[in-house]
């Protein structure tokens, strides 16, 4: 009988062994110089940061935005900058993209003067969004992507690839390097890619099939936002009670309710130095992105049938500071123009 299982496990060990050796393969015979020539397109806060760490890390890259004042930046250096996203992937082997939103992201690839809108031959082997979109889109462009086909086939790509790999650390991260990227798709490519997410981050995490990477984001910017919600509303009531808002930070900081917003990210100004709540909320992650965010998980919650009231009353609450002309400042300002909190002098 043992004879006999060890024999009907033959066949399964036999397929993993083929399976790490075509990874292993894949990831061996895509050699950085495969993704040389690198196109970026989205150059905001994090893009303008991440493609800068990709050119110091000895990348050709070439960019484009529709802000010609930041392309004229970008040139002033030396950079390529180009007029369309279709001029992008003429000249590049692996494009990436940091866009708003859902709309921009397929406007980029798939308009007019798109990445992929004749749906034709291709030059890059390799697509990487690392916008924050709904899961739906991402899975949409990674068959878009895959129909194409490419213009000159380098060892075992057979047809373009697209990955779905949004970022998580802000524009600090994006500056220093560290980011964090949470990727969807082919997990060959993920593994065939990872010196460029390197070049821009210090982890990256493989989530799973097509789509996989933009649902964790939108995963983890849900528990975002309700922690600095948790956070702001109880240094608010902290201080209502008379309790020092540094006071209860230490508090928070050394105890059970430790966590990012408050320990790293503090929403009370004159707390920490060096966030955004020290200069006034500028910088840092915009509460109208963050409201982008809780749409989507809201909309995915309505998809999949799972209540989430958390989700819908953090919407609301970022909604609303936009409509009251907050939507550029931080999301931590919700400490101080949602629950009318105090600086700490």
């Amino acid at each position: 009988m043992a004879i006999s299982r060890v024999r009907s496990l033959l066949p399964f060990s036999s397929a993993i062994h083929k399976s790490v050796s075509s990874i292993y393969r894949f990831y061996s015979s895509t050699s950085s110089t495969h993704f040389e020539n690198v196109g970026f397109i989205g150059l905001g806060n994090m893009g303008s940061r991440m493609a800068n760490n990709l050119i110091m890390a000895g990348y050709k890259v070439a960019v484009h935005d529709i802000n010609h004042e930041v392309m004229r930046m970008f040139a002033e250096r030396g950079v390529p900058t180009k007029e369309t996203p279709f001029e992008i992937a003429e000249t590049s082997d692996v494009v990436i993209t940091m866009l708003p939103s859902s709309s921009h992201v397929l406007d980029v690839y798939t308009g007019p003067n798109g990445l992929i809108h004749d749906g034709n031959l291709l030059r890059p082997m390799l697509f990487i969004d690392s916008s924050t979109i709904d899961p739906q889109t991402s899975r949409r462009l990674s068959v878009a992507v895959s129909n194409c086909g490419l213009k000159q086939r380098k060892d075992i790509w057979e047809t373009p690839i697209i990955l779905d790999a949004p970022v998580s650390g802000g524009v600090l991260a994006a500056e220093t390097g560290t980011l964090t990227f949470m990727v969807g798709g082919s997990e060959e490519a993920y593994l065939a890619a990872k010196s460029l997410f390197l070049s821009m981050g210090k982890n990256t995490i493989y989530c799973g099939g097509a789509g996989n990477g933009s649902a964790a984001k939108i995963c983890n910017n849900l528990a975002m936002a309700v922690s600095m919600l948790g956070v702001s509303e109880a240094f608010a009531l902290g201080q209502s009670l008379g309790i020092a808002a540094g006071t209860l930070a230490k508090i928070f900081n050394s105890s059970s309710a430790r966590c990012w917003s408050s320990d790293s990210y503090n929403p009370v100004p004159g707390v920490m130095e060096g966030v955004p709540s020290s200069r006034n909320y500028v910088g840092g992650f915009a509460t109208k992105l963050m409201a982008k965010d809780l749409n989507l998980a809201a909309e995915s919650a309505k998809e999949t049938g799972l209540t989430c009231p958390l989700t819908s009353q953090a919407k609301e609450i970022f909604v609303e500071l936009c409509k009251e002309g907050h939507e550029a400042k931080d999301f931590s300002c919700v400490f101080r123009h949602y629950y009318s909190g105090k600086d700490e002098h």
